[in-house]
C-alpha cells in the first residue's frame, strides 16, 4: 500500500513520530472492551447546548482544492441553554470524521488504530437546546491546530459555554483530518501528502484567516438560533498551535475580535520557532489589543523567536505564561483523554504526548486561566488571577 507522510510540525505542532497513512478510507473497528472515554463534565453554572452548521463562501475558491468552486465550512455553536430536558447530547466526534481521525491522527497521539471507538464518548452539549436568552452574551471563537479537528478541545470548549459564553469552533475544511457534512459526507485532509513549505504555510494561514473573517460575518448576521444572546461587539477567540496564531492574526487584520489566547502555537510562517524564520505579518507588527500567551516552552517569549517578535512589538496589556512539565498536546483534549486510555490499556509512556505536569492539574490551569483572561477582558470581572503566580497553580509560572 502507498504511504504518505504528514509534517504536522509545521506552526507548532511538535509530534512523538510522523504520521504514516495509507490511501485507503477505512478504518479498523474498535476490538470488544475497547476503553471507555468520558469528558469532564463543565463546571460552570449554565446548562449547555450545541448546535452544528453548514456554511457555504461562495465569494471564494477553496484554496486547498481549488477545483471547488466555493468555500465550505462546518461550526458547531455552543452556548447556555435553558432547558435541556429530552435533548440528547452530542458525539465528541461524530462517525465519518472520527474514523479518519483513527485512521490518520490517533496514531500521532500515541493512540493505536482500532482500539478507541472515537465516536462513543458523548459530551455535555445537548443538541439543539433552547437558549438561556437572559442577558447578552460575549462570543468567542475557537481554531484547532493544524489537522486537528474542530472537537479537539470541546472539554475546554463546553466549559466556556458553562461560564456564560458563546463559543463557535470551526472546521478548516481539506485541512482539518476530516470535516463530515450533513448527511455522512466526509472531506479528508489533502495536506497528508506535503512537505510544510512556507508557502503552503502561508496558503494555510490566510485560508484559515479568511475562514474566521466569514464566520465573524455570518456572526453578524444571527441566523442561527443559538447566537439569539450573542453580543458581537464583543469577541474574543482562542486556539491550540496553529488555531492560536490564527486568532493573534485575525486579531491583526480585523478589529472585530477584540482580545486572544494563543495556547502553544509559533506566529512564525516556518515549522520551527527560531531566529531568522518569516514573520506573519501579526509578529512583524505586534498587536494593540490584549492578548495571552500560554505555553511549554520554559522562557517563552524569551526563547520562542515569533514570540518575541510579537511581544516586542505590541503595545498593549499582554501575558505569557508556561506551564512546567507540558507538552505540545496538553493544551488539547490529550491530556483529557490518554490518560483515560492508558489506564484501561496499556498504551506506553503518553508523557511523550502530554509531559509529566499532572493531566487533571494541567488542564485545570488552562481552563482557569483562559476563563480568567476573557472574563477580565469581555465581562471586566477581573478575578486577579492575572496578576501573577499562585499557590493554587503551581505548574504556571508568569515570564516577564
Amino acid at each position: 500500500m502507498r504511504t504518505t507522510k504528514l509534517a504536522l510540525a509545521a506552526l507548532g505542532v511538535v509530534t512523538a513520530a510522523s504520521v504514516t497513512v495509507g490511501v485507503s478510507t477505512a478504518s479498523a473497528a474498535p476490538e470488544r472492551g475497547a476503553p471507555e472515554l468520558s469528558l469532564p463534565p463543565p463546571t460552570g453554572p449554565h446548562q449547555v447546548g450545541t448546535t452544528s452548521v453548514h456554511l457555504v463562501d461562495r465569494s471564494r475558491r477553496d484554496p486547498l482544492r481549488p477545483e471547488v468552486p466555493y468555500r465550505e465550512l462546518m461550526v458547531s455553536v455552543w452556548y447556555p441553554a435553558r432547558d435541556t430536558a429530552g435533548r440528547p447530547t452530542a458525539r465528541h466526534m461524530e462517525p465519518g470524521a472520527a474514523n479518519v481521525f483513527d485512521e490518520l491522527l490517533a496514531p500521532n497521539r500515541g493512540v493505536p488504530r482500532g482500539l478507541v471507538d472515537w465516536a462513543a464518548t458523548r459530551t455535555s452539549g445537548h443538541l439543539d437546546a433552547p437558549p438561556d436568552r437572559r442577558g447578552h452574551r460575549p462570543v468567542l471563537l475557537y481554531s484547532a491546530g493544524l489537522g486537528d479537528p474542530r472537537t479537539w478541545n470541546t472539554t475546554l470548549v463546553q466549559e466556556l459555554a458553562s461560564r456564560g459564553y458563546v463559543v463557535v469552533t470551526i472546521d478548516h475544511t481539506y485541512e482539518a483530518a476530516a470535516v463530515e457534512f450533513p448527511g455522512g459526507r466526509v472531506a479528508r485532509s489533502v495536506l497528508f501528502d506535503q512537505q510544510p513549505t512556507p508557502e503552503l504555510l502561508r496558503t494555510i494561514l490566510n485560508t484559515r484567516v479568511a475562514d474566521t473573517r466569514f464566520v465573524l460575518d455570518w456572526l453578524r448576521r444571527k441566523e442561527s438560533g443559538a447566537l439569539a444572546t450573542a453580543d458581537t461587539h464583543r469577541v474574543g477567540m482562542v486556539g491550540h498551535s496553529a488555531g492560536g496564531f490564527t486568532g493573534l492574526q485575525t486579531m491583526y487584520d480585523d478589529p472585530r475580535i477584540g482580545v486572544g489566547v494563543n495556547l502553544d502555537g509559533t506566529v512564525g510562517i516556518a515549522p520551527r520557532d527560531v531566529p531568522g524564520i518569516e514573520l506573519s505579518p501579526v509578529a512583524a507588527n505586534g498587536l494593540r489589543r490584549p492578548y495571552l500567551l500560554f505555553g511549554r516552552t520554559e522562557g517563552g517569549h524569551h526563547a520562542r523567536y515569533s514570540w518575541g517578535e510579537l511581544w516586542n512589538n505590541s503595545r498593549t496589556w499582554k501575558r505569557d505564561l508556561h506551564l512546567r512539565g507540558a507538552e505540545h498536546m496538553t493544551f488539547t483534549e490529550s491530556a483529557v483523554l490518554l490518560p483515560q486510555i492508558d489506564r484501561q490499556v496499556d498504551i506506553g509512556d503518553i508523557s511523550k504526548e502530554i509531559g509529566t505536569v499532572d493531566p487533571a492539574r494541567a488542564f485545570a490551569a488552562t481552563r482557569d486561566y483562559t476563563v480568567a483572561f476573557f472574563d477580565k477582558w469581555l465581562r471586566h470581572k477581573d478575578s486577579g488571577l492575572l496578576n501573577g503566580e499562585s499557590p493554587a497553580y503551581p505548574d504556571v509560572g508568569f515570564i516577564k
